[in-house]
C-alpha cells in the first residue's frame, strides 16, 4: 500500500450522532435505522455537499425524524455530537506516518469540520483531506472515489480505504481500492499492520 484513505467518523473520530439520534427517536429508531438515515437522509446528504445552511438542514432533519424540536435545539444537540478524536487514533496516525502516505475521506459538514480542524487540528496529521462539504460530493458515490484517486495520483490498488460503513466500503471496492469495514482504532490498528506486511 501506498497510501492508507481513512473515514473518520466510527473510524478515528468518535461521533455521537448514531446514538444520540436514536435516543432522540424515544424508541422509534434502532441504532441501524439511525445509521442509515446518517447515509441516506436528504437533509443530512445536502448539508454534507454545502447545499444546506446548519439552520435550514436542522429543520430538515428535524421534520425528517419526526422530533418536535426547534431547529435551534435540534443544532443545539448536534454541535455536540463530533467529540474530537478517539484514544489511540493521533498515536496511531503518528506510527504510520513514516511509512506510508496518510489521508482522509470524509462525509462531514462545515460545524464540525471546523471543530475537527481548528479545535482538534486533526488536519495536520493528513497530507491530503477530502471533505464531502468541500468537494460538494459524498460517499457513496462513485465521484468522489474517482476524484481522490486522480488526485492522489497513485493506482487504487496501491490506496487501502477504512470505512466503519458497509455501503462506503462496497462503493470503495467497486473504485478499485482495498478496502476494510474497521470501527474504532483498534480494528483500524490491525487492518493498517496487515496490509502494511502483506507481500
Amino acid at each position: 500500500m501506498k497510501v492508507i484513505l481513512f473515514d473518520l467518523g466510527g473510524v478515528l473520530v468518535h461521533f455521537d450522532g448514531v446514538a444520540a439520534v436514536a435516543a432522540l427517536s424515544e424508541g422509534r429508531l434502532t441504532s441501524e435505522a439511525s445509521r442509515r438515515f446518517w447515509m441516506t437522509s436528504p437533509a443530512v446528504g445536502a448539508f454534507e455537499i454545502g447545499s444546506l445552511a446548519p439552520l435550514e438542514f436542522a429543520r430538515r432533519a428535524s421534520l425528517e425524524l419526526g422530533l418536535a424540536l426547534s431547529p435551534a435545539a435540534f443544532l443545539g444537540h448536534f454541535e455536540t455530537w463530533d467529540r474530537g478524536p478517539m484514544p489511540g487514533a493521533l498515536e496511531l496516525l503518528d506510527e504510520l506516518r513514516p511509512r506510508v502516505r496518510l489521508a482522509c475521506l470524509t462525509n462531514n459538514n462545515e460545524i464540525h469540520w471546523r471543530q475537527l480542524r481548528d479545535e482538534f487540528r486533526l488536519s495536520r496529521h493528513f497530507e491530503r483531506c477530502y471533505v464531502s462539504y468541500e468537494l460538494r460530493q459524498r460517499k457513496p458515490d462513485a465521484a468522489i472515489f474517482e476524484h481522490v484517486v486522480a488526485d492522489l495520483a497513485v493506482a487504487p490498488s496501491e490506496i487501502l480505504f477504512l470505512d466503519d460503513n458497509p455501503e462506503c466500503v462496497a462503493a470503495g471496492e467497486r473504485a478499485g481500492l482495498v478496502c476494510r469495514l474497521v470501527r474504532g482504532v483498534d480494528e483500524s490498528r490491525r487492518a493498517c499492520l496487515e496490509a502494511l506486511v502483506s507481500p
